[in-house]
C-alpha cells in the first residue's frame, strides 16, 4: 500500500524532492505539500484505492505523512468491509 501511495504522491504531491527517499514518517507538508496538492492527492487516493474520505478525516494530519495515510485509508477499508 505504501508503495502505491508513493507513486500517487509522486505524480500528484508536486514536492520538489525525490519522494522515494523520505521516510514512511517523513512531514509530507515539511517537504513541500500543499494545501491544493494534499486535494489533488486525496482525490487520486480515492480512486486509486477505491474509497472516499468522510469529512471527519479531510484533516491535516490524516496526510501529514505515507504511514498517515496508508493508516485513514486502512480505516476507511475496515469500515467498508
Amino acid at each position: 500500500m505504501k508503495t502505491k501511495i508513493r507513486e500517487i504522491l509522486k505524480t500528484t504531491g508536486k514536492l520538489p524532492g525525490d519522494v522515494a527517499a523520505l521516510a514512511d514518517d517523513a512531514d509530507l507538508y515539511n517537504a513541500g505539500l500543499t494545501s491544493f496538492g494534499t486535494v489533488e492527492l486525496m482525490m487520486a487516493l480515492e480512486e486509486a484505492f477505491d474509497v472516499e474520505f468522510p469529512d471527519t478525516m479531510m484533516n491535516r494530519r490524516n496526510f501529514a505523512s505515507i504511514a498517515a495515510i496508508a493508516n485513514a485509508i486502512q480505516a476507511i477499508q475496515s469500515e467498508n468491509v
